[in-house]
């Protein structure tokens, strides 16, 4: 009679819920991006946070789970080692004008344009 109640019709047969999606790396991965701009300003170690973003993003966007979520981190890590390069190119192009000897010949010079491009690197009394 077990059996039956189970076949009869009106009854179906139990089956477990689906697991829940991890999406563990794909929320890593929009966290890193979202994290790294603002980052940037702590001596550039947004770039380091959005580089760990990009590679946690393309691997959970290979896995296939939580794919949208995984590509707004790449989005997001791709914008900010954009930003950040941008920025660092700006900085490193200012650093080589200061130590130009056709612009800047003697030491003084030099460091009075350092002070001028870079006046939040100054020393404090």
């Amino acid at each position: 009679m077990g059996e039956d109640a189970m076949t009869m019709p009106g009854y179906q047969a139990y089956s477990p819920p689906a697991p829940p999606e991890r999406k563990g790396l794909a929320v890593t991965s929009l966290v890193l991006g979202v994290v790294g701009l603002p980052a940037l300003l702590l001596c550039g170690f947004g770039l380091v946070l959005a580089v760990a973003g990009l590679v946690v993003g393309i691997i959970a966007a290979a896995k296939g789970v939580g794919r949208h979520t995984a590509m707004v981190g790449v989005v997001c890590s791709a914008v900010t080692l954009v930003i950040g390069g941008v920025g660092v190119f700006f900085l490193l192009s200012k650093a080589a004008e200061c130590a130009d000897p056709g612009r800047y010949p003697d030491e003084p010079a030099r460091r009075q344009c350092v002070e001028r491009e870079f006046p939040f690197a100054q020393k404090t009394p």
